[in-house]
């Protein structure tokens, strides 16, 4: 490893330093976007549940928004649930950006890397084929030394840019389709508590008006 490094010149110190990150970024975002830590199971149901309670406790709303982008999400509802339901989705629409924008933490760096490393193989490429024609000019083509390593370092460069790239794509495109497919799921999570907490509020307003009509006649 340390000879193919020698050999590709100092291109491959970046293409060594963007792996490490891609690798780092690849196993925390493997971490934060684990489906329990994003939509725990059966936390909508019991939140639905929550919703169906007219007098709901600040503190649990409070823990709610603490358990994981879904709580935050249903909590932003849960907020504004006595306001008309163009509001309530409005404030969903609202703290959905912002959870995900955490979400996609580190996405943008990922695909830089992504597409920044065969680019930088490429450089080392030219690199090493400025250095075989100025070894030419130099030595003439009889040094086979001094070619194999203009080749050499052109062929590990590319080489080494092609090996970060794909992986750091791959991945790329792995987690967007993950974070996708979450951002789904809690809209579906969301328009189902609005629902309840539509019906809510008209069963309640249907309780009122029986009580309305039996007081003015009393």
């Amino acid at each position: 490893m340390l000879e193919l490094l020698k050999a590709g010149g100092w291109v491959m110190w970046p293409l060594m330093a963007i792996s490490v990150i891609a690798l780092a970024i690849v196993l925390e975002r493997f971490w934060a976007l684990r489906r329990k830590t994003v939509l725990p199971t059966g936390l909508g149901d019991e939140v639905r549940e929550w919703a169906r309670n007219p007098h709901l406790d600040p503190k649990h709303i409070d823990a709610l928004r603490e358990n994981s982008p879904l709580g935050e999400v249903l909590a932003a509802a849960l907020d504004v649930r006595e306001r008309p339901r163009e509001i309530i989705r409005e404030r969903i629409e609202d703290i959905g950006r912002h959870v995900l924008h955490r979400l996609e933490r580190f996405m943008n760096t990922l695909g830089t890397i992504a597409s920044a490393a065969p680019m930088l193989g490429l450089l080392g490429t030219v690199i090493g084929m400025m250095r075989l024609f100025l070894g030419i000019l130099d030595h003439g083509v009889g040094d086979m030394t001094q070619l194999a390593g203009g080749i050499g370092q052109a062929l590990i460069t590319t080489a080494a840019g092609i090996c970060v790239a794909i992986p750091a794509l791959v991945f790329h495109r792995y987690f967007r389709g993950l974070i996708a497919a979450y951002v789904i799921e809690m809209e579906r999570q969301s328009m189902a508590l609005v629902d309840t907490l539509e019906a809510t509020a008209n069963e309640a307003a249907q309780t009122s008006k029986p009580a309305r009509r039996r007081s003015s006649a009393g």
